[in-house]
């Protein structure tokens, strides 16, 4: 077993002396829903201090319990004032593992998650999580050094002009350029990445300003002109909404990540139990509803299930709120739901009608959203308007009867990846968080765990980045301490980042690793199998013909505890075993058979209408449906 090293011990001590004045804890979906404000006075005395002085109290007036990142250079000066701040500082192992284990914290906590890097290298290898970021509206701030001043243009070593490579995928960025804007800038920055739309902030800081004497005061005054998200629509749209709602007789609730973004799961489960509308949940959004209710369809989209995708598809009106109709829910998208009103919410103006044509849009939170048109639907049914819906129903639920979820057991004896990742869900139970790579095990984890609570799925939806899964986990864990969480990782992408387990042995974040060993990077041969002949370019990884590398072997040099699994007899006791371990990150290789297959399936490029229910097997809809 691994023990914290004494710099963290350390850490923990000057916490502890520094506790005098400890942040209340907030509940997640108040942080999610309300609206940020300038952060509360610590101190009006004025401090004389440097500007890394003034990025340190900075962050510790904005309540940043911790960070994640790797000095270097440019960046050093804030370290030194780092080391005595009640800000715990892990130290990872990759700059891109700092960038997904913000990601994790925030997706996890409802906090903004802080990465911090030195300049040129360090700060690029952050643009991968960034976009992640970016992609999945995670509230994250980066803050990175920069060349002192006087060298930026002139190709200075370790230079790179990050503001300029992330301005498309940041909600907004900053190069600041003196000492005195620090406060300010970074309590912008933390309101604008928890705010409306939640997304990441870049800081950048030049060496020469953190080095700089300055005057450290709080509050800052924001200077955000024009930045005033909408939270509450307009009410003439809701009455519309409430009225097509009313009269459909084919709808869906088309439930994005913005729901849980918003803390509106409660107000969701109300406003569809009181309509009696089949509900569907993206990718991101699984977890809003539970996956247990009758009105849930499941998941839409290129792996969704059969009654979701065919009831978006069939529909007469669809309700999306927090969704943005994406491709891989969309399909080909000249025709998707072509007999559908569609009544779009979403907090982004800029996402209403950008794919799809809208007959209502919605601007506004989710949850002040769902909570007028709980108000309005009641109204239409103190008016005796409700919509029958039975008809609508019987279709459903005979789709789900004939299509449920489920997969064929490996003709060749090996262990089923599906039977490992439903034994999983069932044995650790609802209350933990799973966070999933990209690719097979992703849908599979998907598919195959029950998500009952909203917080409990963590993954790359938008970017679809492989490792993003064991630093998430990571970061997941150092927000939710007390919270079991399992990384459900391939052998591909465990590769990318998994020495972001060093950090977690190290740092004493005991997370749960089920890596699910195919020997392949399996979704692109799936791909390669279904529509390149079979011809296996470059997919195979040798983690099986030559247990190269032996994950065992690795997670115990890493710091771990590592485990195999290669039987179903065995599959039960290995994931007991390492529930029984909490104070060591735990690494089990479930070696399984390299041709299993996620299904459903709508290929890139068709329409939902050609979803297959497995090879060979198109669903079989009654012609009146069709």
């Amino acid at each position: 077993m691994t023990k914290p090293t004494p710099e963290t011990l350390a850490h923990t001590a000057r916490r502890a002396r520094a506790a005098a004045d400890p942040a209340a804890d907030v509940d997640q979906a108040a942080r999610r829903t309300a609206t940020p404000a300038v952060p509360a006075v610590r101190s009006a005395a004025s401090t004389q201090v440097s500007g890394a002085g003034s990025l340190v109290r900075s962050l510790e007036a904005l309540d940043v319990d911790v960070v994640f990142g790797i000095p270097g250079g440019a960046i050093l000066p804030a370290y030194d004032p780092l080391y005595d701040s009640t800000v715990r500082h892990i130290l990872v192992r990759h700059e891109q593992g700092a960038g997904h284990a913000a990601t994790g914290y925030a997706q996890a906590t409802g906090k903004v998650g802080v990465c911090i890097a030195t300049s040129g290298p360090g700060a690029t290898n952050l643009v991968t999580p960034i976009a992640d970021a970016y992609m999945d509206s995670v509230a994250m701030v980066a803050i990175t050094g920069q060349v002192a001043r006087p060298s930026i243009g002139t190709d200075a070593f370790q230079e790179a002009d990050i503001q300029g490579i992330t301005l498309p995928i940041t909600k907004h960025n900053f190069l600041v350029q003196n000492a005195e804007e620090i406060p300010r800038v970074l309590a912008e920055a933390f309101h604008l990445a928890s705010s409306g739309r939640p997304g990441p902030v870049l800081v950048d800081i030049p060496k020469d300003v953190l080095q700089a004497p300055t005057t450290f005061s709080w509050p800052p005054t924001l200077d955000l002109p024009g930045y005033r998200p909408t939270l509450h629509p307009h009410g003439k749209q809701i009455r519309e909404a409430a009225r097509l709602m009313a009269a459909a007789r084919r709808p869906v609730l088309y439930v994005g990540g913005g729901v849980l973004k918003a803390g509106a799961t409660d107000g969701l489960r109300r406003l569809a139990e009181l309509t009696g509308i089949p509900v569907v949940t993206t990718l991101m959004a699984l977890g809003a509803f539970p996956d247990s209710h009758q009105q849930h369809l499941g998941m839409p989209g290129m792996h969704g299930t059969v009654a979701a995708v065919y009831g978006l598809q069939k529909a007469d009106l669809i309700v999306a709120l927090g969704a943005r109709f994406d491709d891989r829910v969309t399909g080909k998208l000249d025709s998707f739901a072509p007999d559908a009103a569609v009544v779009h919410a979403d907090i982004d103006p800029a996402e209403i009608g950008k794919n799809r044509h809208v007959d209502v849009p919605i601007v506004g939170d989710a949850k002040h959203v769902i909570d007028e048109l709980i108000a309005a639907v009641t109204a239409e049914r103190s008016a005796g308007r409700t919509a029958d819906l039975g008809d609508w129903w019987t279709q459903l639920n005979d789709l789900r009867d004939r299509y449920p979820l489920g997969y064929d057991e490996p003709v060749d004896g090996t262990l089923s990846p599906q039977y490992v990742i439903k034994r999983l869900g069932e044995i650790v139970g609802p209350d933990a968080i799973f966070v999933a790579g990209v690719g097979q095990h992703q849908m599979w984890a998907s598919q195959f765990i029950s998500y009952e609570k909203p917080y409990t799925w963590l993954n790359s939806g938008g970017l679809g980045t492989m490792g993003y899964a064991v630093p998430a986990a990571m970061g997941a864990k150092v927000g939710k301490p007390d919270t079991v969480v399992w990384a459900v990782d391939g052998d591909g992408c465990f590769q990318m980042t998994n020495q972001e387990l060093a950090t977690c042995a190290l740092e004493g974040i005991p997370v749960k690793i089920a890596v699910i060993n195919n020997g392949n990077l399996g979704m692109v041969r799936q791909w390669q199998t279904l529509f390149y002949n079979e011809r296996y370019s470059n997919t195979e990884l040798g983690t099986h013909k030559h247990r190269i590398p032996d994950f065992v072997k690795l997670a115990e040099a890493l710091g771990c505890v590592g485990l195999r699994c290669e039987s179903a007899d065995d599959v039960d006791k290995t994931i007991a075993a390492a529930m029984e371990i909490n104070d060591a990150p735990v690494v089990i290789d479930f070696v399984v058979g390299k041709d299993a297959m996620v299904w459903p399936m709508v290929a890139a490029g068709t329409s939902n209408d050609e979803i297959m229910f497995a090879r060979g097997v198109r669903p079989v809809f009654d012609e009146d449906d069709i």
